[in-house]
């Protein structure tokens, strides 16, 4: 196989704000953009030099050079995108959240399984080095075995009702609201960090004025296989100041992040975990700021997934050249997304019923 790679784009909001530009960081050539709508596609993927652009996902996995599928479109038409891409021979990379339920998430893992296609999950801030650092050290044993875990954020930015979001995000039959948008990465960086979900108690809300049947608040409590328990809290329509809160507390101390930077407590006072050689604060790289119109594009505009996702599609790369490539951090996989949306399901369950739900295996 040449080193050359080349990559189909499905989707032109997120896909092009983020992916592509990782994508030929990661020395991967985007060959064709995919969207809906045929303008904007066009003038996309002009901005971007890329060759073709089409609303036929068919006709652009048959290019000529295609080895990646990016699948960057909303959660409810993921499963149907890769599940052609896969049906192509291509290796995919699907976004998060990873489908609409555990059944969906369960055909794409088997069918990627099935075709033999290297497939990776969106789950980029593994990558990013607060979250990778903060996983090695309590992987390390460095406050001991796990006890607790608080996870918390809240953001302002539904509070207004005419803040402009893609219709499928308030949506909750396609996939959209805070628990997929940004509760699945926590569900990972737990697993990562102090083990699987196995049993979990829920509430999910809607704070926003907004006319939603999406959540946009989740208060998720859990357990995991090793007998840890924790709290998941987050709000994209809480007013006021921003607050955020990442801390693990162990047999043997305490960890937790500051922004980049992880620091540990077992009992001296706290002390700053030394950086590591492989996980580079990197500078983000904002997008260009012409392709910024909606409040949607702006939660994107930092550019801070930039890095992560770049290194990413590096492993991807790696990958499917049949290079070794580090273990630590760990790409996520589909059978990551099977795993997550598992904890996933079971939330909305806990919620609706009011009670503990075990998570299925």
């Amino acid at each position: 196989m040449s080193d050359t790679l080349g990559a189909v784009v499905v989707g032109t909001g997120f896909g092009v704000l983020t992916h592509v530009r990782a994508l030929d960081a990661a020395g991967i050539e985007v060959r064709a953009l995919v969207g809906r709508d045929p303008d904007k596609t066009a003038k996309r993927a002009e901005r971007f030099g890329i060759e073709h652009a089409t609303t036929d996902r068919r006709a652009a996995f048959a290019l000529d050079g295609v080895d990646v599928v990016a699948v960057t479109t909303p959660p409810h038409a993921h499963a149907e995108v890769v599940l052609d891409a896969v049906a192509a021979g291509k290796h995919v990379l699907c976004e998060k959240p990873f489908a609409r339920d555990l059944a969906e998430a369960r055909e794409m893992l088997d069918a990627a399984q099935a075709a033999g296609v290297v497939h990776l999950l969106g789950t980029e801030f593994r990558f990013a080095p607060g979250q990778a650092l903060l996983t090695r050290a309590v992987r390390s044993g460095a406050i001991g075995d796990p006890r607790f875990a608080l996870f918390a954020l809240q953001l302002p930015t539904l509070t207004d009702p005419a803040a402009e979001m893609p219709a499928w995000w308030d949506d909750a039959a396609e996939g959209g609201g805070w628990l997929g948008a940004h509760g699945t990465h926590v569900i990972d960086q737990v697993r990562t960090t102090i083990g699987d979900i196995t049993r979990v108690s829920a509430t999910l809300t809607t704070l926003s004025p907004r006319p939603m049947t999406a959540d946009d608040t989740y208060t998720v409590q859990f357990e995991t296989e090793r007998g840890a328990t924790g709290l998941l809290h987050s709000s994209c329509a809480a007013g006021g100041q921003f607050v955020v809160a990442t801390k693990v507390t162990g047999t043997a101390g305490s960890a937790w992040t500051q922004g980049d930077e992880v620091w540990v407590d077992t009992g001296a006072g706290p002390t700053r975990v030394s950086a590591a050689d492989d996980l580079p604060v990197v500078a983000p790289v904002p997008p260009p700021s012409e392709l910024l119109h909606t409040t949607y594009d702006m939660w994107h505009s930092t550019g801070m997934d930039l890095a992560p996702y770049t290194r990413l599609y590096t492993v991807m790369r790696e990958r499917i050249l049949g290079h070794d490539v580090p273990d630590d951090p760990r790409a996520g996989t589909f059978a990551d997304g099977v795993a997550n949306q598992a904890v996933v399901d079971a939330i909305r369950a806990a919620s609706a019923t009011r009670a503990w739900v075990d998570v299925p295996r």
